[in-house]
């Protein structure tokens, strides 16, 4: 997830951490994260953590994919697949325990598919299924809803999934280890030793190498390209904790990307957490969040949303002489919504009075992958990629 330099310095384990600058939307803005405060929020891991989790410290098992979370009121999780085709075409499934726009219900089955075609048409479609529908295994990733179906076991994974005219079948094939941020499990905490809410997140497939065969109002298509597939969770509805994200993954060059800047919400001080996850020929090379930064650039207002939107996000990492940096340019919105109008009319103007106007955007666009050796550019690589903001909080002020 989700959504999106200079090096911030690190404060002592007593102090909070400052609010990263924000925006108006009146013009480009850099924001700036420091180290999370450990007043409000942290990334398990602790030993004591791994062995709680009873998970691994490097290595990813098949169970760890599987259902991780009650179904009721107030928890979450999904299972999200994305990718690129050679034909320039991208595609999207999530099978969901519930809406996003709903987090206090409890399960109610949501099937999702983005489909944006060679042609430039984009297609969007969702499925709401009922309670019995849903099934899911917690020994590995099997989730079915309905007759649609998400499959697999960290290395190849099927998905078949069908709404109205439209339809996918696939097959992933990772090329790249499965991976998480330390433990993927972090703890928002209003006070120091309160009670912790949980937002986890697995990266199942960094990259891999997909075979789809789609059909869209009886048109049938094939391709191939490179795909993603990762898995979140949580015991607390996400607009209580997260305030926004941008995430983005990509194929450059030799390189995997995975990255994401989450910021949390006010009750957690805001507090910033960036995720840096940087492969090439399938080997991590970067991937410790503390020597990564996070800016961005060329920041208006997106007159459908009305949340701030940047043109250009970057990440860069720094590893004594080595420094990468991983650069996401926006050239076209391929998805917005407005959580309230995915409500039940009689929800909506509920919401609309509770001024809940939380977003979610996706983009296509570009990454960069520049590697410096001090001041040397060593190597430059450029591919397409896709990546999101989701806002569930209101458009934050400039920072004073």
């Amino acid at each position: 997830m989700t959504d999106l330099t200079q090096r911030a310095a690190k404060p002592s384990p007593s102090s909070r951490s400052p609010e990263p600058n924000a925006t108006d939307g009146s013009g480009p803005k850099t924001s700036v994260n420091a180290e999370p405060s450990v007043d409000f929020v942290r990334r398990a891991d602790d030993d004591a953590d791994y062995a709680r989790l009873k998970i691994d410290r490097q290595v990813v098992a098949p169970w760890e994919d599987g259902q991780r979370e009650s179904t009721a009121s107030g928890h979450f999780e999904w299972w999200y697949f994305d990718a690129h085709l050679d034909d320039g075409a991208t595609v999207v499934v999530e099978f969901s325990t519930k809406p996003a726009t709903e987090p206090d219900a409890e399960l109610s089955p949501l099937l999702m598919i983005n489909l944006t075609l060679p042609d430039g048409r984009i297609i969007d479609k969702a499925y709401r299924a009922r309670r019995e529908d849903f099934v899911a295994s917690k020994d590995g990733c099997d989730v079915a809803i309905g007759a649609n179906r998400f499959v697999g076991d960290l290395h190849r994974y099927r998905i078949d999934a069908a709404i109205d005219d439209v339809s996918v079948s696939i097959d992933l094939v990772g090329e790249v280890a499965s991976w998480r941020p330390k433990s993927g499990h972090t703890y928002y905490a209003k006070t120091r030793g309160g009670p912790e809410k949980l937002f986890a997140w697995l990266v199942a497939v960094p990259q891999g190498r997909v075979t789809i065969d789609y059909q869209v109002g009886g048109v049938r298509m094939k391709g191939t390209g490179v795909g993603y597939h990762d898995h979140n969770w949580g015991d607390a509805p996400m607009p209580k904790l997260l305030h926004d994200w941008y995430w983005a993954r990509a194929k450059v060059g030799p390189y995997s990307v995975v990255t994401s800047y989450v910021t949390a919400q006010k009750d957690y001080g805001y507090t910033p957490q960036t995720v840096f996850f940087l492969a090439r020929d399938g080997a991590v090379v970067a991937d410790d969040e503390r020597k990564a930064t996070f800016a961005t650039d060329r920041v208006s207002t997106d007159q459908e949303s009305g949340k701030p939107v940047a043109d250009v996000t970057r990440y860069t990492y720094v590893d004594g002489n080595a420094r990468y940096v991983v650069t996401f340019e926006r050239e076209r919105t391929i998805l917005c919504q407005a959580f309230v109008d995915k409500l039940p009319p009689a929800k909506r103007a509920l919401a609309k009075l509770a001024r809940v106007d939380s977003a979610y955007l996706r983009f296509t666009g570009k990454a960069t992958v520049e590697k410096f050796d001090g001041d040397r550019l060593v190597e430059r690589f450029s591919d397409p990629a896709i990546w999101e903001l989701m806002y569930l909080g209101h458009a934050r002020p400039p920072a004073v």
